[in-house]
């Protein structure tokens, strides 16, 4: 049976392996996939003190969640129309100095005004490094010629487990919020000085100067809509696994965002090996078994009958999702029915409405029939995103693409 690659109409060759550059811009690549997933899951164990410190209820709290989904929205397709005009590598810094600003702020917010404001900026900052950092991986994978993007996701996700890992230690043992922040900025401007020099130049095609946003249209909107599924499950754990596991599973606020850690930690090291994989199993076969794993865990991490198990489920669901997002952005960038940067961008923009926007939506469902039932309904979701990944992988690659190999 014929298996269709992850990465399309290229050449690996001894030669690609070894050309001047790739490898520094690659590890830069790895360090902006870094600051993107560490500044995202250092949020998960605030979350929870956020929500004390207000006195909010869940669709209080959920409200001020869509200050984060607002800014995201409106950072990702600026950042993929200026990478087109001032470079990836300007827009990736840029959005980094967002991030350890807004870190800060979230965590010392004692208004519900405030802690919006601060979740606008983290929005913003996040969605504008996500994207370009997408962009430039795209670029250096083209330039390498061979699959890279699952390994550069495996840096988000490791940026995902050591952020909320850290933050989680840091709060248990008692540092305080502001403080744990502070030392999660500076990890971030580390993280920045060293990539800043390795970053590539070059700019992704845009379609015209007086274009800032275009609307996604095609096989781009079928990308987008199963990004935005598998990302709402990764939004809703991140923003509400803490509050399941503290409010309605007996565990301690400073250990609620254990469930999370345990979800990164299995998607790390699933995204690790994950190029190897897609290539043995092809495109549609990751996204289907991704699609059945994410599902089984989210039910047993809602329903599980002790604490053990539910950690299980928040492993099996991040084993599940970890490649799906990877073989979406791939997709994203080989298809040719719109420029490849601006293609990323309307992915990760409707992708991460998910994120943003869905733990806002099932902060509402929560007081309508409890966390628990919101939480596990998401486990549907994940039939849609079964039923069109042959649709888009057989438009985008055909039937009986292979791999090319000297």
């Amino acid at each position: 049976m014929q298996q269709e690659p992850p990465f399309v109409a290229v050449r690996t060759t001894a030669e690609n392996h070894k050309k001047p550059g790739i490898s520094q811009a690659g590890l830069a690549t790895k360090l902006a996939f870094f600051i993107a997933g560490f500044g995202l899951a250092c949020w998960a164990p605030m979350v929870p003190y956020a929500k004390a410190r207000l006195g909010a209820s869940h669709a209080e709290l959920g409200t001020v969640l869509l200050f984060l989904g607002l800014g995201s929205v409106l950072g990702m397709p600026a950042a993929g129309t200026l990478a087109g005009r001032l470079g990836s590598k300007a827009i990736i810094v840029a959005g980094s100095v967002g991030l350890l600003l807004a870190l800060p702020m979230m965590a010392g917010a004692s208004t519900g005004l405030a802690l919006g404001a601060a979740l606008f900026l983290f929005g913003l900052s996040l969605g504008a490094v996500d994207v370009a950092a997408n962009i430039h991986g795209t670029e250096v994978q083209t330039r390498a010629g061979r699959p890279l993007m699952s390994s550069f996701h495996g840096l988000y996700s490791v940026g995902g487990l050591v952020g909320a890992a850290g933050m989680t230690a840091a709060l248990s043992f008692g540092l305080g919020i502001v403080a744990s922040a502070m030392i999660a900025s500076a990890i971030i401007v580390t993280c920045i000085a060293v990539a800043i020099s390795r970053l590539l130049a070059t700019r992704a095609p845009v379609q015209s100067e007086g274009s800032f946003f275009v609307m996604p249209h095609g096989i781009v909107v079928l990308l987008g809509v199963m990004a935005l599924l598998i990302f709402l499950v990764e939004g809703a754990v991140l923003d509400w696994g803490a509050v399941l596991l503290s409010e309605y599973r007996d565990v301690s606020i400073g250990n609620a965002g254990a469930g999370y850690v345990v979800f990164a930690l299995t998607m790390t090291i699933a995204r690790l090996v994950g190029d190897r994989f897609v290539l043995a199993v092809g495109n549609r076969a990751t996204l289907l078994i991704g699609s059945a794993l994410t599902l089984a865990g989210i039910a047993l991490a809602t329903w599980g009958s002790s604490f053990a198990l539910i950690l299980v489920g928040f492993g099996i669901a991040g084993f599940g999702a970890a490649n799906i997002v990877p073989v979406l952005f791939s997709l994203a960038g080989t298809q040719k029915m719109m420029p490849a940067g601006y293609a990323i961008a309307a992915t990760s923009t409707l992708g991460y409405l998910g994120v943003f926007l869905g733990p806002a939506v099932i902060g509402y469902a929560a007081g309508l029939i409890g966390l628990p039932a919101a939480f596990g309904a998401l486990a549907a979701l994940m039939v849609i995103v079964a039923g069109l990944s042959g649709i888009v992988v057989r438009y985008i690659l055909g039937p009986t693409t292979r791999i090319e190999r000297a």
